[in-house]
């Protein structure tokens, strides 16, 4: 699953891929954005740890369950 967040302010992103669920991921930003929480935490499939304040954020982009293709496409 592929990861985008947005952060007001800066015109980068965070970009990584999650082995957890979309629907998963969808709670968590939601929980975070709806409590009183001061940031949202977020695990790659690699096991990194990305903490980002909740009023950092611009936006979430949850990717497809896809897998990436690899080569040229005929």
């Amino acid at each position: 699953m592929e990861i985008r967040i947005g952060l007001r302010d800066s015109g980068r992103e965070l970009a990584f891929e999650s082995a957890q669920a979309a629907k998963e991921i969808e709670s968590y930003v939601e929980q975070a954005l709806n409590s009183d929480a001061k940031a949202l935490k977020l695990v790659d499939d690699k096991g990194r740890l990305f903490i980002v304040p909740v009023q950092a954020l611009a936006y979430v982009e949850i990717g497809a369950d896809q897998a990436r293709r690899v080569g040229f496409i005929a």
